[in-house]
């Protein structure tokens, strides 16, 4: 209600540790919860997202532990369930790399349940420029294809050294399409 009142119409949540619980029954508790409170999500025209996370802990700053939404399946299953236009998902492009790849394909056959993308550089979670793996130019294409009303957000710390509105203004050349 709050959001609404104050004209949010998106909040970003994350899914939470799984604690040893089955993935399925992770995902069953939050249908459970999602359909209890997708009648006042879209009664109040709010929508809330729920950010994917890499839980491959290779450096604890850039993923999260036990994550239950660390395979971007996981959550699209979950938005299928409750089927809800206010159910969506944090297409979070730096934790679906690590976690599955894919990202183009993943991001094609999911688009109707992505509220919101987060970028960053693989490996490092810093600039998306060349020096990364992931062909950003490429990705902000097709999701431009897919007609994509929502945002982009640029998540990633600058690598030190480097002038950061630099990198900024280096990134928005590359997600301009």
């Amino acid at each position: 209600d709050m959001c609404a009142e104050n004209g949010v119409r998106t909040i970003i949540t994350i899914g939470g540790q799984r604690r040893a619980m089955a993935y399925e029954d992770g995902a069953n508790n939050a249908v459970a919860f999602l359909n209890c409170i997708k009648g006042q999500l879209e009664q109040r025209n709010v929508t809330i997202a729920i950010e994917n996370m890499n839980n491959r802990l290779t450096d604890p700053r850039f993923g999260r532990e036990d994550q239950i939404f660390g395979h971007w399946d996981w959550g699209v299953g979950v938005c299928e369930r409750v089927n809800s236009p206010n159910v969506k998902l944090v297409c979070d492009i730096y934790h679906l790399q690590i976690m599955d790849g894919d990202l183009a394909r993943r991001i094609q056959n999911s688009i109707q349940w992505i509220a919101h993308f987060h970028v960053a550089g693989v490996p490092t979670r810093n600039e998306i420029d060349y020096t990364q793996e992931i062909n950003y130019r490429y990705v902000a294409e097709v999701i431009a294809d897919l007609d994509f009303k929502g945002y982009v957000s640029h998540e990633w710390r600058p690598t030190p050294g480097r002038d950061p509105l630099r990198s900024l203004a280096e990134a928005f050349e590359i997600m301009d399409v």
